[in-house]
């Protein structure tokens, strides 16, 4: 029986890390259709960037009560991973609690704080689950997470919570049988949290016991294998690459965007028409100017749309969605994310990707919200894992504006005063002091 069940184990693990594995690999495939942008800069840097901001969540403490709330639910799924190590070693040899012999007595230490960790894991996913659907939260009840968002998050945390008392309910088991002597259960000292409740299990036989211990490191083991395939199609994602992109995020100064070469050097044929090139010089090919599509930005600008956690800080904080606007910085993500999802799909159906007649502008993010953004950098500022929502919008707004010649009317005189004036006034470069005459 023991053999049938470790060849149902290891099949299962190997079926798990397989389809995980294929749907990361179709996620990086995704992120590189983006543009080439070289981030490999100050390495130094970007390391204490990682270590800040993904590991030691150093924005989310902007907010204390949820971030620490946060940290007990992040510092949990990290830690008792390494408890899911035996647990995989025990299902892979048949074995039970294969570490207690060789760590000894730091073994119910580390199980005790584990437990402590889990019980602080079911706490703060419980407040989070009432903060969404009790208190109703603002930010957490935007109109942009009606539907799957909303199922989704509570799903997640719903898992936690069962994956957790599985856990809880399985040592509680084990200790019981302990206590009867039952055979393969290794005598260790008492649980920390777990030692409190053997009462609840008195009086029942070994063979209770064993189904009930059995059960819970089943569907425990097999809710892990399901939450690590589930977690690609989910905000939740985002633990993972929290640190790749806190990592890749952008070292210059809030602020500072970055020019387009093509139209610094007619600003400056402008400005030194000795510097243009001769007439008779070939005309250089023709590229689009910011974004229409998913592939017209840059991979990290995908990354950002995967890493988003959806967590509404942005939009939050936005003037433009605080008066009343349509724009929404957190929809943007999650828009150029279901844009990117649907362009991969249309490549795996095809082998390469169709036309499908849709775009990123127009068909999911409208020239409303683009023109709505005040490029403020709140949005990028309150991010708590470096998303820059700004660089997608002013690719989109580059593209109506240059490709597309669609701007408001307002926007147009100003264009036509610095291009005929070189000023955002309609006055002419000579005439620009005469307000000082009398």
């Amino acid at each position: 029986m023991h053999l049938v069940q470790q060849i149902l184990f290891i099949i299962m693990a190997a079926a798990a890390v397989y389809l995980f594995s294929r749907k990361v690999a179709e996620m990086r495939r995704n992120i590189l259709l983006g543009r080439d942008e070289d981030l490999s800069d100050n390495s130094g840097q970007r390391w204490k960037n990682m270590a800040l901001l993904a590991l030691g969540q150093k924005k989310m403490f902007k907010k204390p009560f949820p971030a620490i709330l946060h940290l007990f639910v992040y510092a949990g799924f990290i830690i008792i991973n390494v408890e899911i190590l035996e647990i995989f070693v025990d299902g892979v040899l048949g074995q039970h609690r294969i570490f207690a012999p060789f760590i000894g007595a730091l073994y119910p230490f580390l199980i005790g704080f584990f437990e402590i960790l889990a019980a602080l894991v079911l706490i703060g996913c419980v407040i989070f689950f009432a903060r969404r659907n009790i208190t109703k939260v603002p930010r957490l009840n935007m109109k942009e997470l009606s539907g799957w968002p909303r199922e989704d998050a509570n799903l997640i945390l719903i898992t936690e919570v069962v994956l957790m008392s599985l856990f809880l309910i399985m040592n509680t088991a084990d200790q019981s049988l302990q206590a009867l002597g039952a055979e393969h259960y290794i005598h260790t000292d008492p649980f920390w949290i777990t030692r409190h409740f053997t009462g609840m299990f008195s009086g029942m036989s070994v063979g209770t016991l064993v189904a009930i211990e059995r059960g819970c490191w089943w569907l425990h083991i097999i809710g892990v294998f399901a939450f690590l395939n589930y977690l690609p199609y989910s905000k939740h994602v985002h633990i993972l690459l929290a640190f790749p992109n806190a990592y890749y995020s952008k070292l210059i100064p809030q602020g500072e965007m970055k020019n387009m070469p093509e139209i610094q050097k007619e600003v400056l044929y402008m400005m030194e028409p000795d510097k243009a090139p001769p007439a008779s010089a070939e005309p250089a090919e023709h590229k689009n100017f910011g974004a229409k599509d998913v592939t017209d930005l840059s991979w990290k600008n995908l990354l950002d749309a995967y890493s988003c956690t959806e967590c509404g800080r942005c939009t939050s904080v936005c003037p433009a969605n605080i008066t009343g606007k349509k724009l929404s910085p957190r929809k943007i993500m999650m828009d150029t994310r279901d844009r990117l999802e649907e362009v991969g799909k249309n490549i795996n159906a095809n082998k390469e990707f169709q036309p499908d007649g849709k775009q990123l502008i127009n068909d999911y993010i409208t020239i409303e919200e683009v023109r709505a953004c005040t490029t403020c950098q709140a949005c990028v500022e309150a991010c708590p894992v470096m998303i820059d929502p700004l660089s997608i919008i002013m690719q989109l707004r580059r593209s109506l504006v240059m490709d597309d010649s669609n701007a408001p009317q307002e926007w147009n005189l100003m264009f036509g005063n610095i291009e005929n004036n070189m000023a955002p006034w309609k006055f002419s470069p000579d005439d620009r002091d005469a307000w000082v005459n009398g």
